[in-house]
């Protein structure tokens, strides 16, 4: 069965192997706020989603996306019948520029400044999956055993936070915080507004159950 997560894998593998071997693939359509704030290209807070650095940084977004994609898909339509797809899709492109709008803010007019990739969309679905499904076994390499998710998610939030502070590396920790914190917040207003289906308390009478 074709998912709408299998569709943006799809897209997102095509695009970015398209660009591993077309710099001008790469340099259209990668996050450069300048250009946002001198050309208008507001493109680029969603094209940037479609590009990756290299195969590691592809493989492991969509590997990440696609076990956790499928089952929030799933929930969705579940929980919002023939809105499901839809607000699915809105959740992963709305979670591509939100979660790089802090990055934006602070690198305008850095012409120095790149960014890529699709890891705050991606968290924002892995934490919309933690949020309805708190107790969810999660592996961390290379510790042997499952931990809940909602154990994992803090500690997922507190190690990006170190190192966005640190601030090493190429990866933008600062939209892996942000993506996060907006799937959270996507599943409670649609949740509360759309759907009969209380996430909030859910969330916490699965852990208080667990915790028994």
């Amino acid at each position: 069965m074709i998912t709408i997560t299998l569709c943006i894998i799809i897209l997102t593998c095509v695009i970015s192997f398209t660009a591993f071997s077309n710099q001008k693939v790469m340099e259209d359509l990668i996050f450069y706020p300048p250009a946002i704030t001198n050309r208008n290209q507001w493109y680029r807070f969603f094209s940037c989603g479609l590009i990756h650095a290299d195969i590691m940084h592809l493989a492991f977004n969509m590997y990440s996306f696609y076990l956790f994609g499928d089952m929030v898909e799933r929930a969705f339509t579940e929980l919002f019948g023939d809105k499901g797809k839809i607000l699915y899709i809105l959740l992963y492109g709305l979670a591509l520029a939100i979660s790089i709008l802090p990055t934006y803010f602070a690198h305008q007019n850095d012409y120095h400044y790149r960014s890529l990739g699709a890891s705050g969309a991606v968290s924002a679905i892995i934490f919309a999956g933690i949020f309805i499904f708190p107790t969810l076994g999660m592996g961390i390499f290379p510790i042997p055993f499952h931990i809940p998710g909602f154990i994992f998610g803090p500690l997922y939030l507190i190690l990006s936070a170190y190192l966005a502070k640190k601030g090493q590396g190429n990866i933008n920790h600062s939209a892996h915080i942000w993506g996060a914190v907006f799937g959270i917040v996507f599943v409670i207003i649609t949740t509360s507004f759309l759907g009969k289906f209380n996430a909030l308390a859910n969330f916490v009478n699965e852990i208080l159950g667990y915790l028994r």
